[in-house]
Parts: C-alpha cells; sequence; structure tokens
C-alpha cells in the first residue's frame, strides 16, 4: 500500500495499533518506574536482589520477543496481540494482590510473557502500514506515541504511590492493559496476507537463525546496549538516589517524564530533519551525546546549596537530573526511529516479527546488565537507609530535612553516575570501530 511522501494518511489499523501501544507503555512504565521501591519496601528485597530480579523482568522483557514475534508472524497478530493484553491485565493484577516473592515472580512472567508480545507485533503493524517513501515518519509517529504512554503512566503513579502506597501501583497498569484488550477486540484488523509468513516450523527457525547470524545488525545491536543502559537508570536507580538524597517529597516519576516529553516535542521534527541520513550516522550523533547524560547528573554534588532558579529555590539534584534526561530525550530522537527503520528493513516480507523482535535484544542486554550493576552500586554508594546504624538514620533524616550533613555513607553516591558515563564513552567509540569496519566492508563490496 503506497501512501505517498507527503501523506500522513495509514490504515486504520496503524492507528489501533499506535492506541494499545499507548496503553501498554502506560501500563508498563508506570510500574516498572515504581518496580524496585516495590521489591525492597514490600518484598523486602535488598538493593541487590531487586537489581536482579528488576533486571531479569526489563530484560527477558526484550529477549522473548525475538521468540514471540515468530509466534506472532504463525498466529496472526490479532490473535497473538488478544493473548498478550489477556495476560497483561492478569499480570499486574496479580502483583498488586501479592507481596510475597513467588507468586510476584509469577505475576512478573506472566508480564514478561505478555509484553513480548506486544512490541513486534505493534512495530511489525507499522511495518506493513507503511512503504519506503513513509516508513521513517511511521515510525517516529510510534515512538512519539510510546513516549506519550511513558508519561502518562508515570503521572499517574506518582499520586498513587505517594497517596496509597507504592503496593497499588500495579492496579493502574492492569487497568490500563485492560483497556487495550478491548480495544484490540473491537477495532484492531491488521492487514496481514497469509502468504506473508512462514508455512513452518523449520521455515520460522531458518528466519531467527537468519536474524541471528546478521553479524552486522548483531553487532549493532550489542552496542546501542551501552545507550539503553544509561537511559534504564531512569528505573534502575534515579528513583531510589533521588528519594534517598532529596526525600520522599521528591517526584522521581516528574524526573523521568522529562524524558518523553522531550521526545514527544522534538522526535518527529528530528526525524524529518534527520531522514536521509545513513542510520549509523544518526544513532553515532545520539551515542556521543548519552555519557554527557550521566556525567550532567553527577554534578549536582558540586553545588553547597539549593541554586536560584528565576527566582526560584532548585534542589542540585532536581536541576541535574532534569539537565542530564532532557539530553538523553534529545539523544533517543536520534537513535530510535532510525533505529528501527533500520531493523524494519533487514526483514525479508513475512518475516517482520522476527527481526523486529531481534531488534530489542539491545535494550535485553541493557536492562540485565544496567540493573544488576546499578544495584551493586547503590548498595555501595548509595545505600538503603534501613542498612544504616541507628545514629546514621537519625542523621540522614535530619539532613533531609535541612538539619545536619548527609552521613559519610553517601559522601560519593554521584559515582554511581561516574560509572555509568564510562559505560556511554565505551559503547561511543565502539560505534566509531563499528562504522569504520562497515563502511571499509561496503567500499571492498564496490
Amino acid at each position: 500500500m503506497t501512501q505517498g511522501e507527503g501523506t500522513w494518511r495509514y490504515p486504520r489499523a496503524f492507528w489501533t495499533a499506535n492506541s494499545v501501544e499507548l496503553c501498554e507503555r502506560a501500563a508498563y512504565y508506570g510500574t516498572f518506574i515504581a518496580l524496585t521501591l516495590y521489591l525492597t519496601r514490600v518484598v523486602g528485597l535488598d538493593d541487590a536482589q531487586a537489581g536482579w530480579i528488576g533486571g531479569l523482568f526489563g530484560a527477558l522483557i526484550y529477549l522473548f520477543p525475538f521468540f514471540t514475534g515468530a509466534a506472532a508472524d504463525r498466529m496472526g497478530f490479532r490473535t497473538a496481540l488478544t493473548l498478550a493484553f489477556g495476560l497483561l491485565s492478569a499480570g499486574y493484577a496479580m502483583l498488586g494482590a501479592f507481596s510475597t516473592l513467588t507468586p510476584v515472580l509469577c505475576a512478573l512472567f506472566l508480564i514478561v510473557l505478555g509484553g513480548s508480545f506486544v512490541k513486534p507485533i505493534i512495530t511489525g503493524t507499522v511495518s506493513k502500514s507503511s512503504d519506503e517513501a513513509n516508513r521513517a515518519r511511521a515510525f517516529s509517529l510510534f515512538y512519539m506515541t510510546v513516549n506519550i504512554g511513558s508519561f502518562l503512566g508515570k503521572t499517574v503513579v506518582k499520586g498513587i504511590r505517594q497517596d496509597l502506597g507504592v503496593a497499588n501501583v500495579p492496579y493502574f497498569s492492569a487497568v490500563a492493559a485492560f483497556v487495550a484488550l478491548i480495544v484490540v477486540i473491537l477495532f484492531y484488523r491488521p492487514q496481514a496476507p497469509e502468504e506473508a509468513r512462514p508455512r513452518s516450523t523449520i521455515e520460522t527457525l531458518k528466519s531467527m537463525l537468519a536474524a541471528m547470524t546478521n553479524l552486522r545488525f548483531s553487532a549493532l545491536i550489542l552496542i546501542t546496549a551501552g545507550f539503553w543502559a544509561i537511559q534504564g537508570q531512569l528505573y534502575a536507580s534515579m528513583p531510589k538516589y533521588v528519594l534517598r538524597l532529596v526525600g520522599e517529597g521528591a517526584a522521581p516519576e516528574w524526573y523521568a517524564n522529562i524524558n518523553p516529553l522531550v521526545v514527544v516535542i522534538f522526535v518527529v521534527p528530528i526525524t524529518q530533519l534527520i531522514r536521509r541520513w545513513r542510520p549509523e550516522v544518526a544513532i553515532s550523533v545520539a551515542m556521543a551525546m548519552i555519557p554527557f547524560s550521566a556525567l550532567s547528573m553527577s554534578l549536582s554534588h558540586l553545588f553547597g546549596a539549593p541554586v536560584d532558579l528565576f527566582g526560584l529555590a532548585v534542589h542540585p539534584i532536581t536541576l541535574m537530573m532534569v539537565l542530564g534526561i532532557s539530553i538523553q530525550g534529545l539523544s533517543e530522537c536520534f537513535l530510535s526511529p532510525k533505529y528501527l527503520e533500520y531493523a524494519s528493513r533487514q526483514a525479508p516480507k513475512g518475516q517482520e516479527g522476527v527481526y523486529l523482535g531481534f531488534a530489542h535484544m539491545n535494550t535485553f542486554f541493557a536492562w540485565l546488565f544496567g540493573f544488576v550493576f546499578a544495584g551493586y552500586l547503590l548498595k555501595w554508594y548509595c545505600p538503603d537507609p534501613r542498612m544504616l546504624s541507628l545514629v546514621e538514620r537519625s542523621q540522614h533524616m535530619a539532613a533531609l530535612a535541612g538539619d545536619a550533613e548527609m552521613p559519610a555513607a553517601y559522601a560519593h553516591a554521584h559515582y554511581l553516575w561516574y560509572a555509568f558515563a564510562g559505560v556511554g564513552l565505551v559503547s561511543f567509540l565502539a560505534l566509531l570501530v563499528y562504522i569504520g569496519i562497515t563502511r571499509y566492508l561496503d567500499a571492498s563490496r564496490e
């Protein structure tokens, strides 16, 4: 179906898919921003344990699409998406209903399984609903929708966390997922010709193997994982970092919302600006920016007092978080639409689900590494106040009230951001090597 470069018209399946993606992202990010807090405060885990579970949860959501994407190609997108939101509704409701480890792990697994269907199906629908002339624009609209959902989810759960407690956050996500389920049942009718689907399990496995053995694609996945490891700190470490150093009155959900707000505002114009760039070039701009995001967040310790900003006294952590997260949002505008466009172009017809599922493996590596690493960094440099001695806890409470200095246990809390700035720098240098090698190989073939 050719839409033409100058049109914003897409088939109904495109807009329906984006609508349910908005609900799914609101549900996911609403719970994800509070997950490590939930695991420590409700389930009773320490920072390292919460880091491992949070990392596995976030990582598996991006590993399973490689397999569920292939299943979705065979099942049909509508059937698979109905199953996905049924699982998500049940998983979030179960997470809110239980506070002991075993049922919590079962609930997280249901969310992983359901969520893993959504990514390849929605991105596959976007790909099938567009053509070469308008695919970049289609993915920029999709990515804007993702960030609107992220913004709405985190905005709502801030009030739930502060007024009702973090244990009630998953119920919001359950409602959002159920709304998406109803929309899918009533309105989602994708254009997916039967002949475009793999005909047998053997053909499906061949498609998966072809995606895995695409070395150029796989290398880019590993390199861009460094970007998402830093971006993932909005969920892995930032909420605890802020609440422990600023106090319970802080709003890490609103800090995190700077990212989707910036993306929603800038992703379409930036995508238009770079629409003729090679994907590797656009991604390199993002990778050059991301270390400065983490570095900015580390600099709050240089301010000895609240910063006067247009007559308002702003906490240094708030100021530097807003700056660092804004840089993240701008860098995402360069990376994500071009990255998804690149992934979709690797896929043979009928195998969009497989390839676009594999495309999200960068976040699998990023979340697994980033959450686990952050868990230990928090434990070493910004510990849970419950782990302090009675004297240190009293000093910590007085410090949050502005009546004392922070305990020595928090003197190097900013080292956490130094560590992730180093991750970003290494990833950027690896990308430069990648671009040099691939351009050399392309020139040799020509």
